[in-house]
């Protein structure tokens, strides 16, 4: 028990830290008497309450978006290399997210809400073409099936947001940038547009903790201590599959939060789910901030797309795993 207050106090005091630090540190320093005090520096309070504030808040929802449903998908396959990057389902979500803006779809009954209405169904169907078609190729749905089906569809979804760039008019520029990730000029209405789906999404996954934990024994196992393991299933992948869409649809493609967060996490405080969820969920919190931070800061003035920060430290951390896994003394999901 005092080991896991001691995780959330820790958690919870590097998320408060690098939300403030996120808000404060730029090419403006923001005095921390602005938050009671706007008259300090009127000019520092503008830009903390309509550029740096959403900007840090949209950036730690994205985070934490990714990380839970990374942790949920690694204890559902019982394998510490699935994410919604690696399993395709970021490149369904933007196959969605980029049909939107290409073909500037509009829902009046959705409104603000069609670009991660259609982000996330992207990732569903993704989601269950990948799961479909590695079992039919491999019914043990092994490690290397399902990551190679994840890297083949990701190919194929990639050459269809490739042709609507090549095909793309006015609309070049827009999903350019979007494509590149990342989490700046967006403003309030992104972060209004998000937390319904973070809500929903981990409220879904959070429901099934105690069924992850004994999923983790296998499914006839399960199934013999009465979890309904279809519904679980069910509810997991609609749950995790709306957190990637709506994180997509918002930021761009940002791969490895969902691989590296639960993993880190899973590592230093252990594989209980009704822990894992909520912790990784702070934490990817706390590492997109940062990520972010870094993207802007370590070239002013100009700006690195934050994809390429958690790239580089997404991809040497696979690697380790997969090392890992392959030789044998990989840990267990």
């Amino acid at each position: 028990m005092k080991k896991v207050a001691t995780a959330y106090v820790l958690t919870c005091t590097l998320l408060i830290m690098s939300i403030w630090c996120g808000v404060a540190i730029g090419s403006v320093h923001i005095p921390i008497e602005v938050l009671w005090n706007q008259s300090v520096d009127e000019t520092a309070a503008n830009i903390f309450w309509k550029i740096r504030l959403p900007r840090v808040l949209l950036a730690g929802l994205v985070g934490a978006s990714l990380a839970i449903a990374g942790a949920a998908f690694q204890g559902l396959l019982k394998n510490p290399l699935a994410d919604p990057y690696t399993l395709g389902i970021s490149s369904g979500a933007s196959v969605g997210a980029v049909m939107t803006i290409f073909f500037s779809i509009s829902m009046p009954v959705v409104g603000l809400y069609a670009l991660p209405t259609f982000s996330m169904i992207g990732a569903i169907i993704t989601m269950v073409i990948v799961m479909s078609f590695a079992r039919v190729v491999d019914r043990s749905l092994k490690m290397e099936t399902l990551i190679l089906t994840g890297v083949i569809f990701s190919s194929f979804l990639g050459s269809l947001i490739s042709l609507m760039i090549a095909l793309s008019g006015e609309e070049l520029r827009q999903v350019i940038g979007w494509l590149l990730g990342s989490v700046s000029m967006r403003g309030w209405p992104y972060v209004q547009m998000i937390i319904p789906f973070v809500i929903v999404g981990s409220l879904m996954l959070w429901t099934q903790r105690r069924e992850l934990n004994v999923l983790l024994y296998g499914e006839e196992r399960a199934k013999h201590l009465g979890v309904n393991v279809k519904r679980s299933k069910y509810l997991i992948l609609v749950g995790g599959s709306m957190l990637t869409g709506a994180a997509v649809a918002v930021s761009g493609t940002i791969g490895f939060v969902g691989l590296v967060v639960p993993h880190m996490t899973r590592m230093i405080w252990g594989s209980d789910h009704r822990h894992l969820l909520p912790l990784s969920f702070f934490n990817g919190a706390t590492l997109l901030i940062i990520c972010d931070l870094v993207a802007r800061t370590i070239i002013l003035p100009r700006e690195l797309p934050i994809g390429v920060i958690t790239a580089f430290i997404g991809a040497p951390v696979f690697s380790y795993i997969f090392y890992k896994q392959r030789r044998g003394k990989g840990v267990r999901a």
